[in-house]
Parts: structure tokens; C-alpha cells; sequence
């Protein structure tokens, strides 16, 4: 643990000026961790995050896996211009839509500016609910092989539920985890297992041993469930009036389908899957709004399910949240 460097108090004295330390304060500890504040999809974590930083004194780090790319504004609900200017943001805007990143490249962009904040006696904040952002740099880490897009294209014509089958007889750990509609999780496990012949639970089993990065203060912003779905509903409807549809209209021009990773976020997938004629774009609208209730539903049992994290009901006035959001940096 890193000790505060004090300057000298300085009192006049006769005609000489000497350095006076109190013992105390030069004993007082920064810990080295970070303030973490998540929470599902549409609670309202932006809109507090700012003022939270300013009490802090500190930067924000975005944990947002759409964030991450530049262009794809319609859906990502990323900080305003205004946010950016009264706190500085990292970690948005990184890559285009077109490239691949991975939550190794995350790992690698947010490491730099950690230890900057927290050399400079900062805790730095982290405000997003991409669960495996915030693990890579709290939880055990291990990236495993990398990418092979030969194996990937020669399973491009198997469906997910087959490749699931696939699996659950080579990784039966892996498989029980995963869904059979999740294709992105699903291709990564049979990819590893195909270049190095070990499950990807061995590599995750292995890198538990190693430690995380990290130590966190982990606060979570919650609302009524019924609240937090009708904001999610509402939600929907202003990323189709912000122009969603024209955005993946463009993207799907620029010759991205799909399957392309950055298309994998709720909004773009069954929004481009409606203008490829799959349903009506009514169909993927509705589909929207139910994939994206259905994933704030995971978001709550996992983080119901962590002891460490520190619930607040984003139900109450805005000050009273940023209050008690603060309080539980400072003091946990």
C-alpha cells in the first residue's frame, strides 16, 4: 500500500523557518482501488456519475463494451459533451466499428490511466455494466489464445444451438454456463479448445490462481423492477427517434452484418437483422425492448449475487443517490 507524501507544514518561527511533520498524517494510507459504479442497463448511472466524480476529485473510466466504438452513438448512450467537459472520460470512442476489440484491448487502455489516477492519490471511477470490463480489472485475467478466423469462418454455417451441442460434449463446464443462442461465447470456447486443446474453464481455472489486478469498491444503482423496465421501454423509443435505424442503414452499406462483434450490442443486432428482412422492423423494436429487459434481468441477479456490492435505490431523489453514492466510496 502506497503512503501519502506530505509536504511540510511550514511555521514561522524565529528569524529561522523550519519544517514541522505531524507523524500521523504522514502515516495516513491511499489505497489502491478503485470506485466502481454499475448497475443494469437504463438505471441511470450516467446521470449521477458526473457529480459523483467532481465530489471525488477524480476521472471517469467508461466500462461499456458499445462505448468502446466510435460512430455507434444512437444506442450506446454515451456521456454528453457537456458531461465530458465538466470531467474528463476515458475509454470511449477507441475503435471503429469495424475492427475487433477484445476485453484484453480494455484491459491493456484502462491499465495506463489507473495507475496514473491512483499515482496522482486518485480513486479512479469506473461507471459502466459490461461485467467483463469490470473483471478484467478486478478478477483473475487470462486472455488465452488469440483469435484464428479460419476456425471462426468454418463455423459460420453451423447454428448456435449445434455448435452448443458441440461443446457441451467437449467442455461440459463451459457449455452448462453458457446459452445456446449465445454464438459469440460459445465459438470462443470451441476456438480455444481448438488451438490448444485445454477447455477454456482450464484457462479461466488457471488464472484464478494469479489474482485480479485490483481492489474495488463496488456500488450498484437498483430500481424498482417495473420502474427500471418502463425506462428501459422508454429507452428504445429515443434510440429509434435519435436515428438508430439510419445508423445500422449505414452500417449495413459499409458492408457489416450480423455477426461483425461491434453489431453484437442490443439495438444494432435486431435492428440490422429487420432491415435484412429476417422481421418487420415493428418485430424488432418489440425484440429490442425484450432482449434488452431480459439482459437487465441477468444484470440484477449477478449483482444481487456479489456480498461485496453495495446496493442503492436510484428510486430516490437524484441528490439523495449521488449522496449515498459518494458515502460509500469514501467510507467502505
Amino acid at each position: 500500500m502506497r503512503r501519502v507524501q506530505l509536504r511540510p507544514r511550514l511555521l514561522p518561527g524565529s528569524p529561522e523557518v523550519r519544517p514541522i511533520y505531524d507523524p500521523l498524517e504522514s502515516m495516513v494510507p491511499v489505497p489502491r482501488k478503485l470506485a466502481i459504479l454499475t448497475g443494469p442497463t437504463g438505471v441511470g448511472k450516467t446521470e449521477v456519475s458526473v457529480e459523483v466524480a467532481l465530489q471525488l476529485g477524480t476521472e471517469i473510466l467508461s466500462a461499456d463494451s458499445m462505448a468502446v466504438y466510435r460512430r455507434m452513438e444512437s444506442a450506446t448512450a454515451k456521456p454528453s459533451a457537456d458531461a465530458r467537459r465538466r470531467v474528463p472520460h476515458h475509454l470511449l470512442d477507441l475503435a471503429d466499428p469495424t475492427e475487433r476489440f477484445t476485453v484484453a484491448d480494455f484491459r491493456n487502455a484502462a491499465i495506463p490511466i489507473v495507475e496514473r489516477l491512483l499515482g496522482e492519490g486518485r480513486m479512479p471511477l469506473l461507471v459502466g455494466g459490461t461485467r467483463l470490463y469490470l473483471n478484467a480489472l478486478t478478477a483473475p485475467f487470462d486472455s488465452g489464445p488469440e483469435p484464428d478466423a479460419a476456425f471462426r469462418l468454418s463455423l459460420e454455417d453451423r447454428s448456435a444451438p449445434e455448435l452448443h451441442a458441440v461443446l457441451a460434449e467437449r467442455d461440459p463446464e463451459t457449455a452448462v454456463r453458457l446459452a445456446p443462442a449465445d454464438r459469440k461465447r460459445i465459438v470462443r470456447a470451441l476456438e480455444v479448445l481448438h488451438s490448444t486443446g485445454r477447455p477454456i474453464s482450464v484457462w479461466q481455472a488457471d488464472s484464478r490462481v494469479q489474482g485480479g489486478m485490483y481492489e474495488a469498491v463496488w456500488v450498484a444503482l437498483v430500481r424498482d423492477r417495473a420502474e427500471l423496465y418502463a425506462r428501459v421501454n422508454a429507452r428504445v423509443d429515443a434510440m429509434m427517434a435519435a436515428g438508430l435505424l439510419e445508423e445500422v442503414q449505414g452500417f449495413l452499406a459499409e458492408g457489416l452484418g450480423p455477426d461483425t462483434p461491434a453489431m453484437q450490442g442490443h439495438g444494432y443486432k435486431e435492428i440490422m437483422r429487420a432491415l435484412l428482412g429476417q422481421y418487420s422492423l415493428t418485430e424488432g423494436v418489440r425484440l429490442l425492448k425484450r432482449n434488452t429487459r431480459h439482459y437487465v434481468k441477468y444484470q440484477l441477479m449477478w449483482l444481487r449475487g456479489m456480498p461485496e456490492v453495495h446496493l442503492i435505490s436510484a428510486d430516490q431523489p437524484t441528490e439523495q443517490v449521488i449522496a449515498e453514492v459518494v458515502g460509500a466510496f469514501r467510507f467502505r
